[in-house]
């Protein structure tokens, strides 16, 4: 049998994720840039250590309660979850969104991403049955705020339904991946990156779900819109393909 073997379909899965964020970021009015290798990246614990002397500088000069400050100690959790340190960084999170609500308001844009950080920590930690309903508050607090179409609440659906599929309630999953489907499509087109994105998770959804023809049918859509819009050798591209051949011989 050709294509990824079955142990790796939720790891090429991951990496298409990775892929698609990492072009969408990129993204400019212009269109997409060329693709172009990825550096190395800092190890990880150099982050720990730099993020958290940006902290330090922050809490001399501004306070242990300005913005700012609560934003940099948001990036000593990030690197920490990045480093593999789940407890720490669950444990700052912690700290932080207690800190969000009383010096921002609970319904501050900042809270709202704490919340959402601490439910990433979370299901990093392994546990995203915790995550959920922290993930649910951030996204109805998104959507209230920030509205519908934000990207922010977008995020924070695909955070919710991925979630749902690690407690193993794909079918849960299925309508939130639904609607920031249609969303996307609606507000940034059908070649953007995120868009993809969208249209990948809900594939890998129904493939997880037993759905394998309707999975098949939507890795295939991924592709041709991926060929057309990120290039055939883009790695997002060739992941999706790696995909499709998967969910066709399982």
């Amino acid at each position: 049998m050709s294509g990824v073997p079955r142990t790796g379909c939720a790891e090429t899965m991951d990496a298409l994720r990775e892929e698609l964020q990492r072009a969408a970021e990129e993204r400019s009015v212009e269109g997409l840039p060329p693709y172009r290798p990825v550096e190395e990246p800092a190890p990880a614990d150099d982050l720990v250590s730099e993020s958290e002397r940006i902290l330090a500088d922050r809490e001399r000069t501004l306070g242990a309660d300005h913005p700012d400050t609560l934003l940099a100690r948001t990036n000593v959790g990030g690197a920490c979850q990045q480093a593999g340190h789940t407890d720490r960084a669950v444990r700052l999170f912690e700290q932080i969104l207690a800190d969000g609500e009383r010096v921002l308001g609970p319904d501050h844009p900042d809270t709202l991403t704490f919340r959402n950080n601490l439910a990433g920590g979370h299901e990093a930690a392994g546990d995203p049955a915790r995550a959920i309903p922290l993930y649910e508050d951030a996204l109805s607090g998104r959507e209230q705020v920030l509205g519908p179409d934000d990207l922010r609440t977008l995020q924070c659906r695909d955070n919710l339904a991925r979630a749902h599929e690690l407690t193993a309630a794909p079918t849960r999953a299925v309508p939130l991946h639904e609607r920031t489907l249609s969303d996307r499509e609606r507000t940034l087109g059908p070649g953007h990156p995120y868009t993809l994105l969208s249209r990948g998770n809900l594939a890998f959804t129904h493939h997880k779900a037993g759905n394998g023809e309707l999975s098949a049918e939507l890795f295939a859509h991924t592709l041709t819109d991926s060929e057309r819009h990120l290039g055939s050798d883009h790695p997002a591209t060739r992941h999706v393909r790696q995909l499709l051949t998967h969910v066709r011989s399982a």
